[in-house]
């Protein structure tokens, strides 16, 4: 538990590092966008400038975009909430981690029940996010045989599959993602009643 302090301090420097970026990218993109859609005049120079700022950063989003047939002004607003995106991203696995860490050295000391715990919830956790990575990809153009999420397809598709004959779509979306997330939410909360905990 010696290292709890100095994990935390880490944690809140790079909160506020990730938060200063994503504010510094969020304006330099919002500038981006209002060149692009001419809300600024593109020949003046500091519309230049913003271009030359923000071209690196929007270059690959943009030839996403015009890949799916997209608008090239719209760029900027999807580098913007990738960027939010990556944050959130970072943040919470860093969260992840030092809880992780903390149950690790609780469930140590707490013996074998506490080691069955931090199993359980870390099995629960795991599984809540393949959940959630499934869900993301099928919004994006990214195939779940791609070995960066062929896991998350393969661990959720069991309590998936036979949720999805039970819970019927609501008009075109099909909420059996969000129904297997709480779902599992409550077995986990019923399993460590059971085990006192």
């Amino acid at each position: 538990m010696a290292l709890l302090p100095i994990l935390v301090l880490v944690v809140s420097i790079v909160r506020a590092v990730v938060a200063v970026t994503v504010v510094v990218l969020a304006i330099v993109f919002l500038l981006d966008w209002l060149v692009r859609t001419r809300r600024i005049n593109p020949f003046h120079p500091a519309a230049r400038a913003i271009r030359r700022l923000a071209e690196p950063l929007v270059a690959p989003v943009e030839r996403r975009i015009l890949r799916a047939g997209g608008t090239p002004a719209s760029a900027s607003i999807w580098a913007l909430v990738g960027a939010v995106f990556i944050g959130i991203i970072a943040i919470s696995s860093l969260d992840f981690l030092v809880q992780g860490y903390v149950a690790l050295v609780l469930a140590l000391t707490s013996g074998p029940l506490g080691l069955f715990v931090v199993l359980l919830k870390l099995t629960f956790d795991v599984l809540r996010l393949a959940v959630i990575i499934v869900v993301i990809v099928s919004w994006l153009p990214i195939s779940p045989f791609s070995p960066w999420v062929r896991w998350a397809f393969t661990i959720s598709e069991p309590i998936l599959r036979p949720l999805r004959e039970i819970v019927p779509r609501i008009a075109m979306f099909d909420i059996t993602p969000i129904v297997a997330y709480f779902l599992l939410g409550i077995l986990e909360w019923a399993i460590l009643r059971i085990v006192g905990m």
